[in-house]
């Protein structure tokens, strides 16, 4: 049988990147806003506005926050002081509650052991989940916050990182965004509104409507959306607003390959004996028309010598449990195994070893985003992305297509500065350890994007960023 089979990134990686001068030089074109004015710029958003990289915010990812980088692009063409509710600078990130981490700490790539493998930075962060920070903040980019949250004045109390900097426990995002009276706005939301579904394997944790993993319904996305777009861009204010990309296409959902399973050819005949009850149980079950034959296929779990796919609960099967079968099938390539499940495939069950997660014990429904839950993210995604462009162009708004870049990061990469950038995991350049978020790098790509719609919409002339100063990973300690 299996030993205890572990997924791990295997790469050496240069972290620091050589740096180079964007300032303006003599006999560039001088830097204007054109019809835009930057001098009192807020962002609002989620936790890519924050700046969380590596499963957690820090200092050090705040300062590489896209809103961050644009406000320094800003001031060059008369955008005013930015603020940042900056975390400890001890930058292990997270929060702790009685010198316990309550909120995990950011990861960093371990190597010591030979085998570079994600692993939590040690220490306990300084950031109390309890503590209050005074004043108002520019950057109203809150983690975990979902397109209606910025709308809900009984949010703070729900998210502490918005707790730590909300004018009062019923105050709202957006309106502690637009009592600093903001001349220019950024908003970018709508990924947690899938984003929790996908993570979870598309099974939701919870029917509530605030706190749940649910997909947000197109209506409710619809209202909240349009909303903050009219709110924001009330009396003329202008602002840029960006498309979500496929949260599908992100590493944390394609790292992990959906057939993992090295096998001997004695090995996958033992298993294959194993699963001959199930597999005869459903050629009962077509007989009986109780599925199709192609169901009965779809079904049938079959291993061999080499590479196989892992043996997977899959809800949206028809329901057998009348006969005894569970709903069972190998995962294919449409299915996609998340990030976390890399250490759960091939390890025992209780010390088991003829127990095995992925193979003998079937992966629970939370470790694979199935085939059918893909296209139901997919198919949110594109009804959001339509809501959005519309109140771009409604409220003549200057538009990031985010998607489009997504899609060329996760295909055929994207040309920035002296790098190609990808969407693959550790070594792509575009994000970070958690495989959700960028790298300060992919901070860096985003705040050009950003940066090309503003100049295209408003006829301003912002420098853009330039790759070689920002670097891919951080390490374990940040100077």
């Amino acid at each position: 049988m299996i030993k205890n089979f572990k997924w791990v990134v295997l790469v050496s990686l240069t972290f620091m990147a050589c740096t180079n001068d964007d300032s303006t030089t003599s006999g560039e074109a001088p830097v204007t806003s054109g019809t835009a004015d930057f001098s009192k710029y807020v962002a609002i958003g989620d936790s890519f506005a924050a700046g969380y990289s590596d499963g957690a915010l820090f200092k050090k990812g705040q300062e590489n926050s896209y809103p961050n980088l644009l406000a320094q692009q800003f001031a060059a063409a008369g955008g005013g002081v930015f603020t940042t509710p900056f975390m400890a600078p001890d930058n292990v990130g997270g929060f702790s509650s009685g010198g316990v981490q309550v909120v995990s700490q950011r990861l960093y790539l371990e190597s010591s052991s030979g085998t570079p493998t994600p692993t939590l930075v040690p220490g306990v962060s300084a950031n109390t989940i309890t503590e209050r920070l005074t004043g108002s903040f520019n950057n109203m980019g809150i983690p975990g916050a979902k397109s209606f949250h910025l709308l809900f004045n009984g949010y703070a109390p729900l998210n502490p990182y918005f707790k730590r900097i909300a004018s009062s426990t019923t105050a709202t995002v957006l309106g502690d965004a637009l009592s600093q009276n903001p001349t220019f706005f950024s908003l970018w939301i709508g990924g947690n509104d899938e984003l929790g579904y996908a993570t979870n394997g598309g099974v939701p944790t919870s029917q509530d409507p605030v706190n749940g993993n649910d997909l947000t319904p197109t209506a409710n996305f619809t209202a909240a959306y349009n909303a903050l777009a009219t709110q924001l861009s009330a009396n003329g204010r202008k602002g840029v607003v960006a498309n979500l990309p496929y949260v599908t296409a992100l590493p944390y959902f394609t790292a992990v390959p959906f057939n993992p399973v090295p096998l001997n050819a004695a090995t996958a005949t033992q298993l294959n004996s194993g699963y001959a009850q199930y597999n005869g149980g459903l050629a009962l079950a077509q007989n009986a028309g109780l599925i199709t034959a192609a169901e009965r296929t779809r079904r049938t779990i079959t291993f061999a010598a080499g590479q196989n796919a892992v043996v997977m609960v899959d809800s949206y099967l028809t329901n057998l449990s009348a006969l005894g079968l569970p709903s069972l099938r190998q995962a294919t390539s449409a299915d996609l195994l998340v990030l976390p499940s890399r250490s759960i495939i091939g390890t025992t069950v209780g010390g088991n070893p003829a127990q095995i997660n992925g193979v003998s014990v079937p992966l629970e429904d939370k470790w694979v985003l199935s085939s059918d839950e893909v296209a139901e993210v997919k198919a949110a995604t594109d009804a959001y992305n339509l809501v959005i462009q519309a109140a771009a162009t409604t409220n003549n708004l200057a538009f990031v297509d985010a998607k489009s870049v997504m899609d060329q990061l996760s295909t055929t990469g994207l040309n920035f500065d002296t790098y190609n950038m990808t969407s693959t995991y550790v070594t792509g350049g575009a994000f970070s350890l958690d495989g959700v978020h960028p790298s300060a790098r992919g901070y860096a790509l985003i705040t050009n994007l950003f940066i090309d719609a503003i100049n295209a919409k408003y006829g301003s002339t912002l420098k853009k960023k330039d790759g070689r100063d920002f670097e891919i990973l951080f390490p374990k300690v940040i100077n």
